[in-house]
């Protein structure tokens, strides 16, 4: 099989947790009400339904880096692959609400195992001339399977009583389809040589990727073995990995307090403020998902040509003149037609710059030693703020109306702004030994 293809398919491997990560968030809008009425649930444990995954995610991404640097990135992927197959059986057949409440947090946590595995796991078998859209395959992926969710919930929606057991079963196919795909990648040839020192079977994996540049990884991985064991949880914090972190965190933070989950997860709820009706708020929030999709797959092809500083330039001078035409539109009650407009061309430039670049950026700015535990914290920081801004909206759009909500949103995308002028390095091309990246100006 041609070298190009296999690493194609183990990549597309990998990113079936991100289809899984998208699935499994967003069936739930499909059977929420029905769950609802069968198990006759008050307000806050209709809340705890709806929220528990994310509450599993938030706990799976912070503890995604143990598994994964104890274990290999093959075998945490495996893990995960069989959380998302018992989550979609469980949930599907659950005979009461404390079943599904367990499982539903399973598929969390994988949720949260595959936000800091599948990117780094492809970032360590990508050519470096290929890494960013490889890796950015995960986040297509990840809205793909959004929208997926929402088409499966359509079509399954008028199957009788159990339809809602079918829509979260019918997750079970693809799961299935992860766990095999996952028996047939390679293990981490960076992990082989600095957790198990087999360089035998890691020279075989580089040899595949590109022969030209084995020894070189080779040499430049084994540089750091001899130090390899003193590298834990605490090792990240060190002064040497300052400047990774701060770019992780932010990032991350960054990536949420432009709206983006505010916008998903209420999109229908943002449109009937702006004065649509609740049908023609259902259909502009499928636009919403559809341009997403759109635009990171434009992104995701232009990544490894212009850099992944160009997109966040390009993306957040396009956030903040949609984010203020929100804005204005509430504060002036210019709204209608025009609010809807101007998300679809906010999402548009999210998904061409955040959408693609975020794990990518994550999975490239931490050498080998730490890179699992870096990615756990970029992961976590994203789903933090993400829980956040997903509970608080509600009652900031409320309290505060459109305008001074989406106001905020605006001036953090000129925090960002500033951030990929001042801060963010370029991570195009570079090595992932550690060597090139944390002092690019």
């Amino acid at each position: 099989m041609n070298q190009n293809i296999k690493i194609i398919l183990w990549s597309l491997a990998a990113a079936l947790g991100g289809f899984l990560f998208g699935f499994d968030t967003a069936v739930i809008s499909g059977v929420e009400q029905t769950i609802q009425k069968l198990w006759g649930l008050n307000v806050f444990e209709h809340g705890i339904t709806v929220s528990i995954a994310l509450i599993g995610t938030v706990f799976g991404s912070l503890i995604g880096g143990i598994p994964t640097e104890k274990y290999g990135r093959r075998t945490t992927l495996f893990i995960i692959a069989v959380c998302y197959l018992l989550s979609s059986i469980g949930t599907a057949y659950a005979p009461d609400w404390s079943v599904f409440l367990i499982f539903r947090l399973l598929g969390g946590i994988g949720v949260g195992v595959s936000s800091v595995a599948a990117p780094m796991y492809i970032s360590e078998i990508a050519p470096a001339d290929k890494r960013g859209r490889l890796v950015a395959m995960f986040q297509f992926n990840i809205v793909f399977g959004i929208l997926m969710a929402y088409l499966s919930n359509y079509l399954l929606g008028n199957s009788g009583e159990n339809a809602w057991r079918m829509m979260l079963g019918v997750q079970a196919i693809p799961s299935l389809l992860f766990v095999a795909a996952v028996l047939f990648i390679p293990e981490s040839p960076r992990w082989l040589i600095l957790k198990k020192g087999d360089t035998t079977t890691a020279r075989q994996i580089l040899d595949t990727i590109d022969k030209t540049t084995t020894e070189s990884i080779i040499v430049a991985i084994q540089k750091k073995v001899p130090n390899n064991n003193s590298f834990q949880l605490s090792s990240l914090f060190k002064a040497a990995y300052r400047k990774p972190v701060v770019l992780a965190v932010l990032f991350a933070l960054f990536n949420q307090v432009s709206g983006i989950n505010a916008i998903i997860y209420y999109a229908p709820r943002i449109f009937e403020m702006a004065g649509l009706g609740k049908e023609s708020a259902l259909l502009s929030s499928a636009g919403i998902g559809l341009i997403n999709l759109i635009s990171t797959l434009i992104g995701l092809t232009l990544i490894d040509r212009y850099g992944r500083k160009m997109l966040m330039y390009i993306g957040s001078v396009g956030l903040v003149t949609s984010l203020s035409l929100v804005a204005n539109a509430f504060f002036t009650n210019h709204i209608g037609i025009s609010v809807p407009m101007y998300l679809f061309v906010y999402i548009a430039f999210f998904g061409f710059s955040q959408g693609a670049v975020i794990w990518v950026f994550i999975s490239e700015i931490f050498p080998n030693e730490v890179r699992a535990y870096g990615q756990a914290l970029g992961s976590f920081t994203h789903w933090v703020i993400a829980a956040i801004i997903a509970f608080t909206f509600p009652f900031i759009a409320e309290t505060f109306g459109g305008g001074m909500t989406f106001s905020f949103f605006a001036l953090m995308m000129v925090l960002q702004l500033l951030f990929v002028w001042k801060i963010m390095p370029e991570t195009k091309g570079t090595s992932l030994e550690g060597d090139d990246v944390f002092f690019l100006h």
